[in-house]
């Protein structure tokens, strides 16, 4: 799954949290790097989308593949304040039951067998830590930084690093942030199914981010 997460960056003043999905707005120029004391930032109302993807050799077929299945539907947020996460402000919430792959056969046997959604529907990244987080922000290119985030999947709650790559874009930010651990670390069963041979015990989540700061006026 490659639920948050969850980049965080910077704009020029303190804005208040909002939670969910907001509308985009018009595009803030800036004419340097810039630092920001506070900022939230929650996910757009496109632009937005966790995948998983697991390499598998199925049956039948000479070469092996990546299955990947996705969703769009992320919430949450992330505070920044003087270029630290603000961790018990920050929060993406991941709603598993409606990810969606080339195959529905794939599809239900992860919701009924390896996810069991129905017990467990979302998946929560909560962000702790930056790593290598620019002091300032440039106001045009892409820069890269880690973030430090405990991240929770079918009840089990362990800490994981992602590779965040974050571009400033209408006002916000787009980018990606990418993980992988293993089944089992995730404490998750590894897919057995007769029609495909072997299943690789790594598990690898992306993020396609794109994050505006939350309007004011919220909660």
């Amino acid at each position: 799954m490659k639920i948050l997460l969850l980049p965080i960056l910077v704009l020029g003043a303190s804005v208040a949290n909002a939670p969910g999905p907001v509308a985009s707005g018009p595009a803030v120029p800036m004419a340097g790097p810039v630092q920001v004391q506070r900022l939230r930032l929650v996910p757009a109302a496109d632009g937005n989308e966790v995948r998983y993807r697991v390499r598998e050799q199925l049956a039948g077929v000479d070469f092996p593949n990546d299955a990947v299945g996705s969703t769009s539907a992320v919430t949450g947020q992330i505070v920044i304040e003087g270029g630290k996460v603000a961790a018990d402000e920050s929060k993406f919430v991941v709603d598993l039951t409606g990810l969606k792959s080339d195959q529905a056969r794939r599809d239900g046997y992860l919701q009924r067998r390896t996810l069991e959604t129905a017990q467990y529907p979302t998946a929560e990244l909560v962000p702790r830590e930056f790593r290598g987080f620019p002091a300032r922000i440039p106001a045009s290119g892409s820069f890269t930084f880690d973030l430090v985030a405990d991240l929770t999947i079918h009840g089990v709650t362990r800490p994981t690093v992602w590779k965040v790559t974050a571009l400033s874009a209408d006002s916000g930010f787009t980018g990606q942030a990418v993980t992988s651990f293993t089944f089992e670390e995730a404490g998750l069963v590894q897919p057995r199914v007769a029609v495909v041979l072997s299943v690789e015990d790594r598990i690898q989540l992306e993020y396609s981010f794109r994050l505006l700061p939350a309007p004011p006026g919220g909660p």
